[in-house]
């Protein structure tokens, strides 16, 4: 009889996400992706005036604002009839580089990198360094406090997973714990770009209708790019390494956490100011076969999902209408589809359209990572994959976005005039730090009539649709190893690789008989 393991809740992650799932000789047999928890952002913008949309559109989230507000602004030039200038858009590039630079090294260290580091490693260091002693102190402190049965606080590193997960060499584990210290560095360092051209972090106040409201002058120009240059050091000499050190020691994760191999991508970072050319392209990927993007196959469904209408409807139409206690529903997100299937968003599908795409810096780019690692193109559609693909995008956008800031030009136009229109509507599809985005309004008598978003892990972290087909992370938990039940480590990585972002708490349901719940950290 299949065996049922609650995880609650996954943390590591934004937000809050339980798990449920049923097992079978030793993995994940079925897995039911379920977020808990009604916000409503569509009904809170119902209603207002259209250039507040971003102000409020960005609030979805804290650690991605920047990308909502992107969106949210490209909703408004399509309404409005407007395009930014130059400085305009090349402003939003690095307002939305900044924030993508943090995202990255934010998941991998923070998030991600202690599935796999052994953080009481820490307590063979002999050298020193303040930081590391700190930490050394710490984990020694709360491992007496463990083994005496006493709580232990809730820390980074403690409680955690016990087993044979992690890293056996002692170096390793401490290398990476250092660079773990060094990475809160730099994404401070990031945060204050963002802050040079945005006013603050999470909710800066420069990308608007029309480009931007600061003005790319000298000083902040160099600013911008005095960070970036130390940023772009790290990441070629730190993460990108680390992540290629954690790929070769767990070479198994190329072969867990496989989706459909659909992929979305709605293009990332504008060439030009209307949009039409991006750093990044748009293009779907369904079973590893490239197509050209068309937004009008999109639809969000809700057979199992806690509203009381709405399914099927492209997001122009889209309702938000809550009911709690809707037969058989177990989530609050929504299920989108690209032509009827399920799409994986993110970083590794980005990559695998441009490759696919024969782009010029990212073939070349994962060529190399393939040849080092020994892996191919599928095996981006792995837990291993999603890593990979996210620190070769990083290492190419890093040195993209200098080209940016190096095309400022101070004392040019930076935004569009533009008046509120009567009626219109407008779509903004852009790629954030965690995939696909997008966000639709709709405007009657001046006013916000209908507005939906469709955030990266709305698609990735969907509940089944009105076919009954899961949705891409409940297909990637299926066939993930569970090697201790008390210690359902293997689910928890596959999650994590999707960097989800939940402004709503996310669950996994299932039937079957329940023989362990675990709350780690």
């Amino acid at each position: 009889m299949a065996k049922k393991i609650t995880i609650d809740p996954i943390t590591r992650i934004e937000g809050h996400l339980k798990l449920e799932v049923e097992i079978e000789g030793g993995k994940v047999v079925k897995a039911y992706s379920a977020g808990e928890m009604f916000r409503g952002w569509e009904k809170i913008l119902v209603g207002r005036n259209p250039v507040d949309a971003q102000h409020i559109a960005m609030r979805i989230c804290g650690v991605c604002p920047a990308i909502h507000a992107h969106a949210s602004t490209l909703c408004l030039d399509m309404a409005f009839g407007i395009h930014p200038p130059k400085n305009g858009r090349l402003i939003r590039n690095l307002l939305l580089g900044a924030n993508t630079i943090q995202s990255h090294i934010l998941h991998f260290y923070h998030l991600a990198a202690l599935d796999y580091v052994d953080i009481t490693a820490i307590a063979k260091y002999a050298g020193n360094d303040v930081e590391l002693n700190k930490i050394k102190a710490w984990v020694l402190n709360a491992l007496d406090q463990q083994n005496a049965g006493e709580p232990v606080a809730v820390g980074p590193f403690l409680p955690r997973y016990e087993g044979d997960f992690y890293i056996k060499d002692t170096n390793t584990n401490i290398a990476l714990i250092a660079h773990y210290i060094q990475a809160l560095t730099m994404r401070r360092k990031a945060q204050e770009m963002l802050t040079i051209f945005g006013g603050r972090m999470p909710h800066e106040l420069a990308i608007a209708p029309g480009g931007a409201t600061q003005d790319p002058t000298v000083d902040r120009i160099i600013s911008y790019k005095l960070r970036l240059a130390e940023l772009i050091d790290f990441i070629d000499n730190v993460y990108v390494p680390d992540v290629m050190a954690l790929a070769g020691a767990y070479p198994g994760e190329a072969k867990v956490g496989a989706s459909y191999g659909n992929y979305l991508v709605y293009g990332m970072f504008d060439e030009n100011e209307d949009s039409s050319v991006r750093y990044l392209p748009a293009g779907v990927v369904k079973n590893w076969k490239l197509e050209t993007f068309d937004h009008k196959k999109i639809a969000e469904y809700v057979k199992f999902s806690r509203y009381s209408s709405g399914s099927g409807l492209y997001p122009y139409d889209g309702q938000t209408e809550p009911e709690p206690e809707k037969h058989g529903a177990y989530s609050w997100v929504k299920a989108p589809r690209y032509d009827g299937l399920p799409m994986e968003v993110g970083p590794a599908a980005r990559m695998i359209v441009a490759y696919l795409s024969n782009h010029p810096d990212v073939k070349p780019a994962l060529d190399g990572a393939f040849s080092a690692l020994g892996v191919g193109l599928k095996d981006l559609n792995s837990t291993l994959g999603r890593h990979l693909a996210r620190a070769v995008e990083l290492k190419l956008l890093a040195k993209k976005f200098l080209t940016y800031v190096e095309a400022l030009e101070p004392g040019k136009p930076f935004h569009t005039p533009f008046q509120v229109p009567k009626e219109g509507r407008g779509m903004g599809l852009h790629d954030g730090a965690r995939g696909a985005l997008g966000h639709w309004i709709v405007i009657k008598d001046s006013k916000i009539a209908n507005y939906q978003a469709v955030v990266p892990t709305t698609w990735n972290a969907s509940p089944r649709d009105d076919k009954n087909v899961a949705g891409p992370i409940e297909k990637a938990l299926e066939g993930a190893p569970v090697a201790d039940p008390n210690n359902p480590m293997e689910p928890g990585r596959v999650v994590r690789s999707y960097d989800p972002c939940l402004a709503c708490a996310i669950h996994v349901v299932e039937g079957g008989k329940e023989i362990a719940v675990r709350r780690v950290i």
